[in-house]
């Protein structure tokens, strides 16, 4: 058997053999590579990207407040220890062979890792400090041209970028006192690494307005260090008042402001003034307010009931200054604000009930097709009837809640609009009684605006609590828009009799200018209509080729001829080109009378809208298309959306400058005569005096003075044909608006069309 045995191993026998009698131990199995990484992260605030360090070692820069952190895995023996100038780091184990190490960096030091006597990895780190901001004022801080702002420009910069930037003024007369803080706003965000601006606060209403006061900035980075300006003292503008007593009023209120304790004074001079309430006409409000406000005195102790006091008096001081009127005009605004906020509140609702109505959609067409593609038994076995009905139950209860929602939300619409509507009726009467009290003349009655028309009024209001019922909360916000265009006309018209002839000269060259604005945007949206055409006109043609193309190859048959090739692009015809031609010249002289506009308005306000700008690029993107016979609708629109929005930025400045301006929707001039007559158009320019008899001081009918035609002789009533076509023009219009495939460019001109309507 030995012999055979050897005779089958061959060669081998004597390797077998001594295996065979001299048997090997197991040996370790060999350790694997040892591999080292390590990076160091910055601060989150810088916004910088990790370091990773070289594994051979070397040298780096890093920002203050880094943390270095090192990897080892694999190798053997005891775990690695990362050595520091400041001391050694112990790595913690992630496994049987992977370590980790991590170490902040607040100063320069050689690092260096080390295992079982052998330095594995050695760098030199350097530290870059974080330097706190700067902020400082551009210009000293003063009162703005026009208006009661105040006029802060500032400039602040911060090596890795700013977090915040805010302004304190403290009380000279009480530099003790906590500071008034306004919170500045950075533009970029706090990536900024240099940042400027102007901030214009309207602070008269506060209780230091005419006192001294001393400014600072405070810059506050990422690493919560904080810069401070150098102070700046100026005297916060404050109201004029004409009313006696509303000046005794804010008298009492600024003497709490410089010394909090006098309470006594305080109460005696409130106590002095209530004592002769002719001098606020016996007006019972006004008396009790008084009242309270000497009570609070007295009774309340706490610090912040005399800053609660303040309060009363500005309020007491505003309603004797104003009168009935300015409290039914803050009213009127306040019912503006919460209708629409309610209207904004409903778009969102209605946004929310859409996305989960496509959800659910999207869910039950998921589910019918995996029913589809399982057997009935398996539909048994994945599903039971049961849970199908529960999961049925729980979407109807959904839709019940829904539909709850939507009718609470409708009906908070409808209360919205009904104290729209009595916060309307309240201050026109306001007016009426005022001015009939003050003997004024009365207020222009405008045809085609028809202002304070109160029946248009309650046409208005009704045709928004039918929106709000049926769920458009879009044409809802469109009639509220016409309201407050109507409103502000009102108000505009009321405050311009009250002003000097130099400051309304001022006001009526700005809304001439905002007209212009407008009457640009209707001109710039004719040119974009006219491309549209021109476009459509183009594509029906080339598709007429196409087609005649396709009719001559399908004529042929092989093998007479081969079908002919595909013609090339066509050019677009002469007539199209001279059209193009055309309107590039309308738009070079569109836009040289939109650099005319803006430097004039400049000159008005000393600011010219961002929006304008923009306007003005889009417009020379638009004219060099013209030019070349190519397409200018996304140019022409980009400067029609700009001049939109121009119009909204100076309406926001005439605000800030003049108190009351109309913010869109003027009527406009002649853009090309911009810098000729300043008289032609906009709708500062003089209008039509169409008061005549049996109208009342606000220029509204009377109902009282009888007449066949209710509506008035100015008011035309479109036939049924007429209505019946409208109807029938905005049903199709809507129908295409609602087939999203269309091209982005159709949209938009469907949607510039309906709100024509």
């Amino acid at each position: 058997a030995l012999v055979a045995a050897l005779t089958v191993a061959g060669g081998e026998a004597p390797e077998r053999l001594r295996r065979a009698l001299l048997p090997e131990l197991g040996r370790p199995a060999p350790a694997p590579s040892q591999r080292l990484e390590a990076w160091v992260t910055p601060p989150a605030y810088t916004g910088a990207a990790p370091v990773f360090l070289n594994p051979a070692g070397g040298a780096a820069t890093v920002p203050q407040g880094s943390r270095l952190q090192v990897a080892v895995s694999g190798g053997s023996g005891a775990p690695p220890l990362l050595s520091t100038d400041a001391g050694d780091v112990s790595f913690r184990a992630l496994d049987g062979a992977s370590f980790l190490a991590e170490t902040p960096l607040e100063t320069g030091s050689r690092m260096a890792v080390r295992r079982e006597n052998r330095t594995l990895a050695a760098w030199t780190l350097s530290v870059q400090a974080d330097a706190p901001p700067t902020a400082a004022f551009a210009e000293p801080p003063g009162r703005v041209q026009r208006g009661l702002g105040v006029r802060l420009p500032w400039r602040a910069e911060d090596d890795w970028g700013l977090a915040t930037l805010r302004a304190e003024a403290r009380l000279k007369a009480r530099p003790d006192a906590p500071p008034l803080v306004l919170e500045l706003s950075l533009p970029g965000g706090n990536q900024n690494k240099q940042a400027r601006g102007t901030a214009q606060p309207d602070l008269s209403a506060h209780p230091w307005a005419g006192l001294d006061v001393e400014f600072r900035l405070i810059a506050r980075d990422g690493a919560g260090q904080e810069g401070r300006s150098e102070g700046a003292a100026l005297a916060l503008p404050e109201r004029s008042f004409n009313h006696r007593v509303a000046k005794q009023v804010i008298a009492v209120r600024k003497a709490l402001s410089l010394d909090p304790e006098a309470r006594r004074p305080a109460r005696a001079d409130l106590e002095a003034i209530a004592a002769a309430p002719e001098a606020f006409e016996h007006d019972a409000t006004t008396y009790l307010a008084l009242r309270v406000a000497r009570t609070r005195l007295v009774a309340d102790r706490r610090p912040e009931a005399v800053a609660e006091v303040q309060d009363l008096l500005w309020e007491i001081a505003l309603a004797l200054e104003e009168g009935r009127d300015g409290r039914t005009l803050r009213a009127l605004q306040q019912a503006r604000e919460a209708l629409r906020q309610a209207l904004d509140e409903a778009d969102r609702q209605e946004r929310e009930n859409r996305e989960q109505r496509e959800a659910e959609q999207h869910r039950e067409a998921e589910e019918r097709e995996q029913a589809q593609r399982q057997d009935g038994q398996q539909r048994q076995e994945n599903q039971s009837q049961e849970q199908r009905d529960a999961e049925r139950q729980q979407r109807e209860q959904a839709q019940r809640e829904r539909r709850e929602e939507q009718d609470q939300q409708r009906a908070e619409l409808q209360k919205r609009i009904q104290e729209l509507r009595d916060a309307i009726r309240q201050h026109l009467e306001a007016l009426a009684e005022k001015l009939q009290r003050e003997n004024a003349e009365t207020i222009p009655f405008d045809p085609q605006n028809r202002l304070m028309d109160q029946r248009d009024l309650n046409r208005r209001t009704e045709r928004m609590q039918d929106a709000a019922r049926e769920g458009r909360t879009e044409d809802a916000k469109r009639e509220l828009a016409e309201l407050e265009e109507m409103l502000r006309a009102l108000e505009e018209g009321r405050v311009a009799r009250q002003e000097s002839p130099e400051r309304q000269g001022q006001r009526q060259r700005g809304q001439q200018q905002m007209g212009v604005v407008q009457d640009m945007v209707r001109r710039q949206g004719d040119m974009l209509d006219r491309s549209h055409q021109r476009a459509d006109a183009e594509e029906a043609r080339r598709a007429q080729e196409r087609r005649q193309q396709q009719q001559r190859n399908q004529g042929l048959r092989w093998p007479l001829e081969p079908p002919q090739q595909q013609p090339r692009q066509a050019e677009p015809d002469p007539q199209s080109r001279e059209q193009s031609a055309q309107d590039g010249r309308r738009q070079r002289a569109l836009r040289r009378a939109l650099g005319e506009l803006m430097q004039q308005f400049g000159d008005l306000t000393g600011e010219v809208p961002e929006a304008l700008g923009r306007a003005d690029q889009a417009m020379r993107d638009a004219q060099e298309a013209l030019r070349e016979g190519g397409d200018a609708r996304d140019p022409q629109g980009r400067a029609m959306r700009a001049l939109q929005e121009g119009g909204r930025q100076m309406a926001q400045s005439m605000q800030r400058q003049f108190g009351n301006a109309p913010e869109d929707g003027q009527e406009g001039g002649d853009g090309d005569d911009m810098a000729g007559d300043p008289q032609n158009g906009g709708e500062g320019q003089d209008r039509a005096q169409a008061q005549g008899e049996g109208r009342d001081p606000l220029g509204r009918r009377r109902t009282e003075t009888g007449g066949s035609n209710e509506e008035g002789a100015d008011t035309r009533v479109p036939d049924e044909a007429e209505l019946l076509r409208t109807r029938r023009i905005q049903e199709e219009l809507r129908r295409r608006g609602a087939e999203k495939a269309r091209p982005v460019e159709e949209l938009d001109y469907i949607d510039r069309l309906l709100k024509r309507f």
